[in-house]
């Protein structure tokens, strides 16, 4: 692995990035003698790392059991709970 200091790496950035991208060939860039960064050529991206592959990535994780449209109380329920909910606000008691 060819080394350089950061000085020269300022200097030559983008040509030194050009011959790693060309080459494959990876530079460590010190700052006084020791290793402060290393140039590396892109890799092409896997399946596994691309921007789609977060949608899905924990299908596997839940079950789903039942109707996920309906709800499981009907619609008088609902309106007790609700009238029950603003009933204790208007008295005074708070959730």
């Amino acid at each position: 692995m060819r080394t350089m200091a950061a000085g020269e790496f300022k200097a030559k950035c983008l040509g030194v990035m050009a011959e790693v991208n060309s080459t494959g060939k990876p530079v460590l860039v010190t700052k006084r003698g020791k290793p402060f960064a290393r140039v590396l050529p892109v890799e092409e991206q896997t399946p596994k790392e691309s921007p789609e592959a977060i949608f899905g990535c924990l299908r596997h994780m839940a079950t789903i059991t039942g109707d996920v449209e309906s709800s499981m109380f009907t619609d008088e329920e609902w309106e007790r709970m609700f009238n029950e909910k603003w009933d204790r606000f208007e008295q005074g008691g708070a959730e």
